[in-house]
């Protein structure tokens, strides 16, 4: 199983009632959390594509952020989670060739992940009238990316919800035969259809690990059998928790009661009306309570919080790793901790506890892809 690293770019408004700077703060230290991520054996950091959405992400443009990433990094593989593929949103000639520039000046570390907006407020800010619209949005467009970075001319294409007369697309990618593609999932028959499509698949679900498990299964069933919609298939499933990894797992237990570890999953149920709420969550502007010291013991001592001592992390990495996870990835920078607590987690975590699990300096992406283009 490999890691990455999550960067969403969190700011809550209490952080800028305090200092009308906590923006750009927040960003830069984002930004130089994947440099410490790719120090420390952290093989993948995600960006997403958000709109809108105060307090919960204040990052609408992945592939600018993920620029500055590759430039001040080696090793780690760059990618958006997600990009937004609706033509509304992003004409998909414009998303091609984004994807082509950051694949290039990577030099091969990108990985295109997509999706189709995850809110009204966001899918309404752009003039489409429905969120039901976006699925079939994305149905189209995921099948002409590939159609488009292939050498020569494209089109002419007259679709549903785009059309484009012929045209050479340019720069083509300089991985062969493309990055490797990836779709955001929610549920039970959207991982059946990422799998059957070949597309690895996001995971976004919180809670104990073994709920992950049909879907997971659900997912590489299909993938077993899959007809790819790119030029290889991409089995690869990643799931996102949040992490904390100290020598002293009470300092552990005692400095997460005090993150506001649940604002960042309040504003989740706040702004993502496709997702459904769970019984008795309070309503905004109220927020799920900060769990008690006993709680959080609780969770890791179960191994479903990554929360405490390497040990402790290690129990919760073994359970994703027994349901199928290929990726797991860590957000601590949503919650607020200090980065310098942030910065001593990845290093004790990227020491002690990632050489257990993944034991390859390739990655998994780069293995599919280098298979099929081998056979």
């Amino acid at each position: 199983m490999e890691f990455g690293y999550f960067a969403q770019a969190f700011v809550p408004q209490f952080m800028l009632d305090e200092d009308p700077n906590a923006e750009h703060i927040r960003l830069m230290e984002n930004l130089d959390f994947a440099v410490e991520c790719d120090r420390n054996g952290i093989k993948y950091v995600w960006c997403p594509e958000h709109h809108f959405l105060t307090e919960y992400s204040h990052m609408p443009a992945p592939e600018v952020f993920l620029s500055f990433v590759a430039a001040r990094t080696e090793q780690i593989h760059i990618g958006s989670a997600i990009t937004n593929t609706t033509p509304p949103v992003n004409h998909p000639a414009r998303v091609v060739e984004r994807v082509a520039m950051l694949d290039h000046l990577s030099e091969g570390r990108f990985e295109f992940g997509t999706g189709r907006g995850s809110s009204t407020t966001e899918v309404f800010g752009f003039g489409i009238e429905s969120l039901d619209l976006t699925t079939s949005m994305w149905d189209e467009t995921i099948t002409q990316f590939p159609k488009m970075w292939r050498e020569g001319m494209y089109g002419p294409y007259d679709g549903t919800y785009f059309s484009m007369p012929q045209r050479n697309i340019l720069p083509k990618p300089y991985t062969k035969p493309h990055p490797p593609m990836w779709v955001a999932c929610g549920s039970p028959p959207t991982f059946a259809k990422a799998g059957a499509m070949g597309l690895g698949a996001f995971c976004f679900t919180t809670g104990d690990p073994r709920s992950l498990e049909p879907l997971i299964k659900a997912y590489k069933d299909a993938v077993a059998n899959a007809t790819p919609v790119g030029d290889y298939v991409n089995d690869n499933i990643l799931c996102v928790t949040s992490g904390l990894c100290l020598e002293d797992r009470e300092e552990a237990f005692d400095i997460a009661t005090r993150i506001n570890l649940h604002y960042y999953q309040s504003l989740v149920f706040h702004w993502l009306d496709n997702i459904p709420k769970p019984p008795g969550l309070p309503a905004w502007p109220e927020v799920i309570p900060s769990p008690t010291v006993d709680e959080i013991r609780a969770g890791a001592d179960a191994g479903v919080l990554a929360i405490g001592d390497p040990e402790d992390n290690a129990r919760m990495c073994q359970r994703y790793a027994d349901i199928g996870c290929d990726q797991l990835v860590i957000s601590p920078l949503t919650t607020t901790m200090t980065y310098e607590t942030a910065v001593k987690s990845i290093e004790l975590f990227g020491r002690e506890v990632v050489p257990r699990f993944d034991k390859d300096p390739v990655h998994r992406t780069t293995r599919m892809r280098e298979a099929a283009v081998g056979r």
